[in-house]
């Protein structure tokens, strides 16, 4: 497949069958704050909120008679079901979607509404992987095609009509259009179609840092498969990009940039702003970008395009990304002060933030000399909390800036309130248990039953993991055999005893 054949694709695709043209918005409150010309193309404004409708579409349209009559079959808990299921109806095609027992209902709900009498959703397994493989194995016993979200010509071809519309409705000078990076077809279809005929546009894709396969395939030279993949941005949480789109984008993407979660909050929020529509984490992935390349490479007075790519957000997550959206734009500090313990002390303290909105402040009394404040204030970037920071140093309190301390932004903030003086022997660890029936179990019988565990926090916003800080009271004696069962366990943990937010606060 040349750049050349895949336009012909892109040119010949079908799917306006089911698909719509979606607008490219001027977004004028980002333009004006990053002096440059963003504009945001809307494809979570199609019909099942995502643009995977266009690449699955397309690949069923292409099918032959037999296979058409036999059917079809995916693995998917989120958008690309929904592009199947409504592929499936528009075609009248019988499908068949396979997701994880844990998938929310309301996704659940989606892929039967759109898919109709055509398509039967088979629940199966704990996790994708296990979803995945059952699919397979229907697939043999049934005849059924598969429809893969990324790794097909049809497919990528699908993604790839965006590209063309953005230029027939964007004619000016264009500097760089930015698109998240998932499996990688909707970025080789962007790139097919943009370095075919307008070369001199660059073509950066975006991931998050925690599913970063395209980044890593690019310092490997090769596609490699992730050992862990992170799943805010669950939308594009692949391990390993697709063998078809990684033939494009080795060539053709400029460069990939990887955000961090705050990051895509943030731009969940610039989103909101703008068009007043809430993308999902990895339709903002795009937008997030955008932003991390003009900080770093200081721009102005040049044209973007970010492509929103969807917005099936699971309402239970939006209090999460609400809360990091500020960390993520700089504009809140979250800091630990030590403020002398008598009376009027506060009273300083807030007299020196000065008239700076106070988002949140948490404080136990623990010691007759000093006491340590959690205090989260609103700041206009990063330059003013700083300047904050000096201030009160200036002053002489001492002063933690935990804006970028994982366990404090995630956990601590929601614990404040003690510290326990009987807790002998305590080590500290942060995890993310998946989100399945039994992982708690799995854990305390493993480690539960065996050292007592003196502190416990749980927080989940709709992930597939939730976080947990956790303590345990381990003699010294016994350290490396509790290393040994933690490895048993089998969750992705951080040893977090050093840190100093632990140290002050529990």
């Amino acid at each position: 497949m040349t750049l050349e054949d895949y336009v012909k694709k892109i040119l010949n695709s079908r799917v306006y069958e089911a698909a719509r043209e979606t607008p490219l918005e001027f977004a004028k409150n980002l333009s004006h704050r990053l002096d440059n010309e963003i504009w945001i193309k809307r494809e979570d404004l199609q019909p099942v909120f995502s643009f995977k409708i266009r690449g699955a579409y397309n690949r069923m349209a292409l099918l032959s008679d037999e296979e058409r009559e036999r059917g079809v079959i995916c693995a998917s808990a989120g958008n690309h079901a929904q592009g199947v299921a409504y592929a499936a109806h528009q075609l009248k095609t019988r499908a068949v979607i396979v997701m994880p027992k844990t998938t929310p209902d309301i996704k659940v709900q989606a892929v039967r509404s759109h898919g109709g009498k055509y398509v039967k959703v088979v629940l199966h397994g704990d996790a994708f992987d296990e979803a995945s493989e059952h699919s397979r194995k229907l697939m043999d016993e049934q005849g059924l095609t598969y429809i893969h979200p990324y790794d097909d010509p049809d497919t990528i071809a699908g993604q790839g009509t965006i590209a063309r519309e953005i230029l027939h409705q964007h004619n000016q000078p264009l500097d760089a259009i930015f698109v998240c990076v998932g499996g990688g077809g909707l970025a080789a279809g962007i790139a097919a179609y943009i370095k075919y005929l307008r070369p001199e546009i660059k073509v950066i894709g975006v991931e998050f840092e925690e599913s970063a396969c395209l980044a890593a395939a690019m310092v490997a030279g090769k596609p490699v498969k992730l050992e862990q993949v992170g799943i805010f941005a669950d939308g594009a949480a692949v391990a390993q990009v697709g063998a078809e789109a990684w033939k494009v984008c080795q060539h053709h993407i400029d460069e990939v940039i990887t955000v961090t979660a705050d990051e895509i909050c943030a731009a969940v929020k610039d989103m909101f702003d703008d068009t007043r529509s809430i993308a999902e984490p990895a339709g903002a992935l795009a937008l997030a970008g955008m932003k991390k390349y003009v900080e770093r490479d200081s721009t102005t007075g040049e044209t973007y395009v970010a492509i929103c790519s969807g917005a099936n957000m699971n309402f239970d997550r939006l209090a999460f990304v609400s809360e990091q959206a500020e960390l993520g734009e700089k504009r809140e500090a979250i800091l630990a002060v030590t403020i002398p313990e008598r009376p009027g002390a506060f009273r300083e303290f807030c007299s020196t933030v000065g008239k700076r909105p106070v988002t949140e402040f948490n404080y136990r009394y623990d010691d007759d000399q000093a006491a340590n404040i959690f205090v989260g204030i609103k700041v206009e970037d990063a330059a003013e909390k700083e300047a904050l920071i000096e201030a009160l140093r200036q002053v002489d309190y001492k002063v933690l800036d935990l804006s970028e301390n994982e366990i404090a932004k995630t956990h601590i903030r929601h614990m404040v309130g003690g510290k326990s003086h009987h807790a002998a022997d305590e080590v500290l660890y942060r995890f993310e248990f998946p989100e399945r029936p039994g992982a708690l179990m799995n854990f305390l019988r493993t480690l539960g039953g065996r050292w007592n565990i003196s502190l416990f926090h749980y927080r989940n916003h709709g992930d597939a993991y939730g976080r947990v800080l956790c303590a345990f009271q381990v003699p010294e004696a016994q350290r490396d055999e509790f290393g040994d069962k933690l490895e048993q366990v089998g969750y992705t943990y951080w040893a977090e005893s050093d840190n100093p937010v632990y140290r002050m606060f529990l």
